[in-house]
């Protein structure tokens, strides 16, 4: 067995917040008499889902999970992964064994992290009963399928604990990436006897949960828009946690959020439209992050039948320019997105994933085009018109995202009309994983450098593939790239941009745009661990500058 290195390449951009205070801030967060911190005001976009780890589907919750709860291994500053609860682990020649040694550790309620945790958690992720959106990152682990599928119990799945500090994973086939896979939410260790003990409870509210992480968490009671981070005591690192408290907010609407950013009511906020980046273009507080996060848009073939069409799926891809979206309504540094996949996020020899899958028609603005495909695709199904319902998040930037598409985009198309409707994250989700929609803005940030990330979500089994489009020589490829050819990097590679340009072509979704993230942050928070791959926001290694 060989000792690996965590050390990961550009393609993860991480950095560490390190920015020289400057003037008078007029930060909350400043050091009292009686020596401790006061509470870091942070914002988030949007309303936490929920805090079962096996159940987390959503960047905002993913981001506050990775900061109360740990794995083996944590993202971490300066394009690292850091040792988690784990202080050590191997991999087998054949790269299809991961052992995994842990340190010491324990929960919120001061009993041990142990490996049995871990086994449990990764259990009940792949376990039908729990109805995971993210078991397929388990994929690859031994009787992953048969356990699905129901034909082997979840017990034969291939983890488990020889003793308390040590974790094995068997997979069925090497997976490069595996370690990038075990830094999500989804492989977090879960104790099984508080979570039988809490039943459906387990995870709706702060209260319902216990905690590994630099963090415990108050204040949330399952709907609220508003939680606390408080420093945990049991934390295996909890002498290096420098910061005792941290006051998080959804902050839906983003001149409310200006406001109090001004106020000094919050020391750290995403900025949303291009009014709100002009005025911060040039503060030292200003920030432009890479993000891998890809916003595209699903048709429910299922429900609305003109979506099996696939010129009607061309024209409403056609119709949308992007470019005067991103520059126009987005203001933030967004690019139109060139496919499903992120751009700057996955290279072989030199070439850019996203440069060699890109299928043009497929994501241009071209009216005279689209209208021809619409009229073709109209007269095929024998509808003169349509209409359809566009559901999307009730954020700013959620309702701006329905304008444009209603107003600008869709309403070229004749006979088609398209109402909106904005509901909260939540409600939005979960229409979408019962298929009660029409159409859809759906996004995704890859937990990991591989376009494989992207492309299993629109496989035909997929969870995610909300729209229900399917072709089986895209399912084909998608799993040869994860099996039989994950050893030949060339052809895996080849297995990959063929099922893109299959999904391009087919316009089985609708790339939208690529988001990058601008953000501003009082200067005297230092050593925030921000990053374009998996959680976002580590604040386990921060600390306020006196």
């Amino acid at each position: 067995m060989k000792k690996n290195k965590i050390i990961i390449g550009s393609t993860m951009i991480m950095i560490a917040i390190g920015l020289a205070a400057c003037g008078k801030s007029n930060s909350a967060s400043q050091t009292s008499n009686n020596g401790t911190t006061k509470p870091i005001n942070w914002m988030e976009t949007a309303d936490l889902s929920t805090l079962d780890p096996s159940k987390v589907a959503d960047a905002v919750t993913s981001n506050t999970i990775s900061n109360i709860q740990q794995g083996l291994l944590v993202s971490g500053n300066n394009g690292k992964i850091n040792y988690g609860i784990a202080k050590s682990y191997d991999v087998s020649k054949d790269g299809k064994t991961y052992t995994f040694h842990l340190r010491d550790a324990k929960w919120s309620n001061g009993e041990d992290v142990t490996a049995d945790d871990f086994v449990y958690g990764i259990q009940r992720t792949v376990d039908p009963k729990t109805t995971s959106q993210s078991s397929y990152d388990m994929d690859h682990i031994k009787n992953y399928d048969e356990v699905q599928k129901g034909t082997k119990p979840v017990t034969d799945l291939g983890v488990y604990a020889p003793n308390k500090h040590t974790v094995v994973f068997n997979l069925s086939s090497p997976q490069p990436y595996f370690k990038y896979l075990v830094t999500g939410t989804d492989f977090f260790p879960q104790k099984k006897a508080y979570v039988e003990e809490k039943g459906s409870k387990f995870g709706s509210s702060s209260d319902n949960d216990i905690y590994d992480g630099p963090f415990t968490m108050t204040g949330w009671n399952g709907t609220n828009d508003t939680w606390n981070l408080v420093k945990n005591k049991y934390y295996w690192n909890a002498k290096n946690t420098k910061i005792d408290k941290v006051k998080v907010s959804a902050e839906k609407d983003s001149n409310t959020a200006f406001n109090e950013y001004q106020s000094g009511q919050l020391d750290e906020m995403m900025l949303s439209s291009k009014e709100q980046v002009k005025h911060f273009k040039n503060s030292p507080e200003y920030h432009q992050r890479t993000n891998s996060g890809v916003y595209f848009i699903e048709m429910n073939e299922k429900k609305v039948p003109a979506f099996r069409n696939s010129n009607i799926r061309k024209a409403m891809s056609m119709i949308i320019n992007r470019s005067q979206f991103t520059k126009d309504v987005m203001g933030d540094g967004s690019v139109p997105a060139k496919g499903i996949a992120a751009q700057g996020i996955s290279y072989n020899n030199g070439n850019d994933f996203a440069d060699a899958s890109y299928v043009k028609d497929a994501v241009t603005y071209n009216k005279a085009k689209a209208i021809q495909y619409w009229k073709k695709g109209m007269k095929e199904i024998g509808k003169k018109s349509i209409t359809i319902d566009l559901l999307y998040d009730d954020t700013t930037l959620g309702k701006s995202v329905n304008e444009f598409l209603q107003n600008v985009a869709f309403s070229q198309l004749p006979g088609l009309k398209v109402t909106t409707t904005t509901i909260p994250m939540k409600n939005r989700m979960a229409r979408q994983n019962s298929g009660n929609f029409d159409i859809t803005v759906a996004g995704w940030e890859t937990n990991y450098p591989d376009p494989i990330s992207y492309l299993q979500l629109m496989t035909s089994d997929s969870s995610t593939n909300y729209g229900k489009w399917s072709n089986k020589e895209y399912d084909q490829l998608v799993k040869a790239a994860s099996t039989t050819d994950a050893n030949n990097p060339a052809k895996r590679w080849n297995d990959m941009v063929k099922a893109e340009k299959i999904l391009m072509n087919e316009q089985g979704i609708i790339p939208f745009y690529q988001r990058s993230q601008p953000q501003v942050l009082k200067t005297n928070i230092k050593n925030v661990g921000y990053s374009a791959t998996g959680a976002m926001w580590y604040l386990g290694d921060a600390y306020v500058e006196k």
